[in-house]
């Protein structure tokens, strides 16, 4: 990952009009970022779903009434424990390319059992939070609040689920196979790595704005509206 940065922030910095590096873009062979074509995709993905994500959180900010009181939200340890659910998939996602890495394939596949049902996990955990909210009377409808962290939730969950799906992909290919066969997925776990990494960081963002900071942030937006 931060290879990655590096050589983008490199690209970024580089002067085509000078004789030397001219001299050296002679001899490139014409690939701008050593990266694969599943690296790439993932990419495309965190422009487009960062564009979602935040038009969502904006729409929230901008929306919230004046009157509207914001200090009864429900705040239960659930989304706590589901935060940590998804820090701990992140943690094992890491392990995983570590062991592709040091070609360690039995922690590679008891590592990506680990990450599947810790994600599962994660989203039964939002569901069964999504249930403690409508019975306590809150729904959709209920306010500002409460419609865009359904959305959010929603959206981030489809993610996820978009996410197991191409994660069981490649685990059906990695369960059964040769060392050798499992080395050539490389590229697909760690893409997958990268993905779930943005899905923890979106999450967290969400999980401080509209949680943690909720009251902070509003009248923070209050003042400047005003």
């Amino acid at each position: 990952m931060s290879k990655f940065f590096k050589n983008l922030f490199g690209a970024l910095s580089d002067k085509p009009w000078d004789k030397e590096q001219m001299a050296i873009d002679n001899y490139h062979q014409g690939k701008t970022f050593d990266i694969s074509n599943q690296t790439s995709a993932v990419i495309v993905i965190f422009g487009v779903s960062t564009v979602l994500f935040s038009l969502v959180v904006t729409g929230y900010l901008y929306s919230v009434p004046v009157g509207q009181d914001t200090s009864y939200l429900l705040k239960p340890n659930l989304l706590w424990l589901n935060t940590l659910v998804l820090l701990f998939v992140t943690y094992f996602f890491n392990k995983v390319t570590k062991s592709l890495k040091k070609n360690n394939t039995d922690n590679v596949k008891n590592n990506l059992i680990i990450v599947g049902f810790l994600s599962y996990v994660f989203l039964f955990g939002q569901l069964f939070f999504w249930l403690q909210l409508m019975k306590s009377g809150n729904y959709v409808s209920t306010n500002n609040y409460f419609s865009s962290f359904y959305i959010f939730t929603a959206l981030h969950g489809l993610h996820l689920l978009g996410g197991l799906f191409f994660w069981g992909i490649v685990f059906s290919k990695v369960r059964k196979a040769e060392q050798t066969q499992i080395i050539s997925q490389k590229k697909s776990i760690e893409a997958l790595s990268l993905y779930w990494t943005f899905l923890l960081i979106v999450w967290v963002m969400f999980f401080l704005i509209m949680y943690v900071f909720n009251d902070t942030v509003v009248a923070w937006c209050r003042a400047l509206l005003s």
